[in-house]
C-alpha cells in the first residue's frame, strides 16, 4: 500500500527567516494512487499580523484566526496524519521551509518534515515536462483540464485536492475510471457522467478530404516515412486497412 499527502500551506508572509508563520493547512491522503475520503484541515492562529500582500492572495484577515489553535496546539495531529507518507507538494521548498520553522519553534524531536516523510515536489516535476512553459498550479490545471473555477483566492484544502487531480493526471493520465453507481465524482467517471447520443438525431455530417488534400497528405507521409528510413506506422496502417 502506497500513501500519498497532497499537502499546501498559507501563510502571513513569505520569509520565514522574518518569523512569518503558517496560518492555513490543507492535506488530501492518496492511497494507491486513489483519492480517499481522508483529509486534514485546519486554520491556525499566527500570533502575528499577516501581510497585506499576503491577504490579497488568500484573503485570509487576523480578525479571522484570533479564535483558531495555534501550531504548537495542533502540531501532534498534523504529524501523526502525514507521518510515513509521501508528500506531494507544489514548489515543496516554501511549504518544507515554513513547516520546519514551525516545528523549530517547539524545540522538539521532530525538527524537519523530511525525518518523518519523503517529498516529491510537483513544481520540479512539470518543470521537466514541460520545459520553457508556466507550470504553476493555473497553468497544470489549463494543460491538464482540471476544473479550478471555484479557486478565486487560494486556500490550502482546496489547492491540495486541485493539486492532487493534477498530479495524478501528470504521472498517470487518467485519475480514475470507474463504470457503475459506485464512487464520487471525484473519484473518476461514473455512470451518470456518461452521455448517450439521442437515436433519433440527424445523421452526422461527413466531410471528405479533397483530391488536393489526399496528394498534399500522401506526400506528407512519404517525407516522414523517409526521415525515418521507411518506419512510417501512419502509412504501415494505410496499408493493414
Amino acid at each position: 500500500m502506497t500513501r500519498q499527502i497532497v499537502l499546501d500551506t498559507e501563510t502571513t508572509g513569505l520569509e520565514p527567516s522574518e518569523n512569518h508563520r503558517i496560518i492555513e493547512i490543507g492535506c488530501v491522503e492518496l492511497i494507491d494512487r486513489r483519492m480517499t475520503d481522508r483529509h486534514y484541515h485546519q486554520y491556525i492562529n499566527p500570533e502575528r499580523e499577516i501581510d497585506q500582500g499576503a491577504v490579497n492572495v488568500h484573503g485570509i484577515t487576523t480578525d479571522f484566526l484570533t479564535d483558531k489553535p495555534t501550531f504548537s496546539s495542533i502540531s501532534h495531529e498534523f504529524l501523526e496524519f502525514i507521518s510515513g507518507a509521501e508528500l506531494i507538494i507544489h514548489n515543496a521548498p516554501f511549504d518544507v521551509g515554513f513547516i520546519d520553522h514551525e516545528l523549530a519553534k517547539l524545540k522538539g524531536k521532530i525538527t524537519s518534515v523530511v525525518n518523518i516523510c519523503d517529498v516529491v515536489d510537483t513544481l520540479v516535476m512539470a518543470r521537466q515536462r514541460h520545459p520553457g512553459q508556466r507550470n504553476n498550479l493555473d497553468a497544470l490545471c489549463k494543460r491538464y483540464f482540471v476544473d479550478n473555477s471555484q479557486r478565486e483566492l487560494h486556500g490550502a484544502l482546496l489547492d491540495a485536492e486541485i493539486l492532487a487531480d493534477v498530479y495524478l493526471l501528470m504521472t498517470g493520465g487518467q485519475i480514475d475510471f470507474v463504470l457503475g453507481s459506485h464512487g464520487s465524482a471525484r473519484e473518476g467517471i461514473v455512470e451518470n457522467d456518461i452521455r448517450r447520443l439521442n437515436p433519433d438525431r440527424s445523421p452526422l455530417k461527413v466531410i471528405r478530404a479533397s483530391e488536393c488534400e489526399v496528394v498534399a497528405h500522401n506526400e506528407k507521409l512519404s517525407r516522414i516515412n523517409e526521415a525515418s528510413n521507411g518506419r512510417c506506422l501512419w502509412l504501415e496502417a494505410r496499408d493493414i486497412i
